[in-house]
């Protein structure tokens, strides 16, 4: 088994942020010395950007020999081939740790500094070191109530849960605000638009 540092673009983090999936699937990676991680592989997903963050550990479910050949695909004959998709086994997207460059690396950084998306070896001494300032934040999993609320016009009140839906669809996270409170103690209710909290009192800055 190998350990790794994954780059993921700073545009794929984001837009990841917004759903829960259960991994992570990423073409186009960059082996900066030459290689991939292969299926069983140990990884570590960093956000690329001014600031890059550790958001996730993972482990490699599928490297990219794994493709299959599909005659009618035109990624099928061979630019499919880069596909690595990962297993999420710790989420970090609530309070990334801050990705420290000067990790000793198994080889060492371009001179170009961390690449946009690429892949880098790093020893499992210091994998071990990110699991560990991961388990450090000692979450656990609580019941919480998430809803959404919206005003709508309609003739019914199924033609108002259409036009819910639709509204749903149409502008998804980045814009709806929803509302999250632990599971009994409505009255603490908050509003977030992704994982971020959202004032939505126009009377306060």
């Amino acid at each position: 088994m190998a350990h790794w540092v994954v780059v993921v673009p700073e545009e794929r983090y984001e837009a990841e942020r917004m759903f829960l999936h259960e991994s992570l699937e990423l073409t186009g990676l960059d082996g900066v010395h030459g290689s991939l991680p292969a299926a069983g592989d140990e990884v570590a997903l960093v956000a690329a950007g001014p600031e890059p963050v550790v958001f996730a550990l993972g482990r490699v479910l599928a490297g990219p020999d794994a493709a299959d050949e599909v005659p009618d695909d035109p990624a099928g004959s061979g630019g499919a081939r880069d596909v690595v998709d990962i297993g999420y086994t710790r989420r970090l997207f609530d309070a990334p740790l801050p990705f420290d460059a000067s990790l000793p690396f198994d080889a060492p950084l371009p001179a170009a500094g961390l690449p946009v998306a690429g892949v880098l070896p790093i020893g499992s001494e210091v994998f071990a070191a990110l699991v560990a300032k991961a388990n450090a934040r000692g979450e656990v999993e609580s019941e919480w109530l998430v809803g959404l609320y919206l005003p709508i016009e309609a003739a019914s009140p199924a033609e108002a849960v259409r036009a819910f839906w639709t509204y749903v669809q149409q502008l998804g996270p980045r814009e709806l605000p929803a509302f999250v409170s632990p599971l009994g103690d409505e009255l603490s209710m908050q509003s977030y638009v992704l994982g971020d909290l959202a004032n939505q009192d126009p009377e306060e800055e």
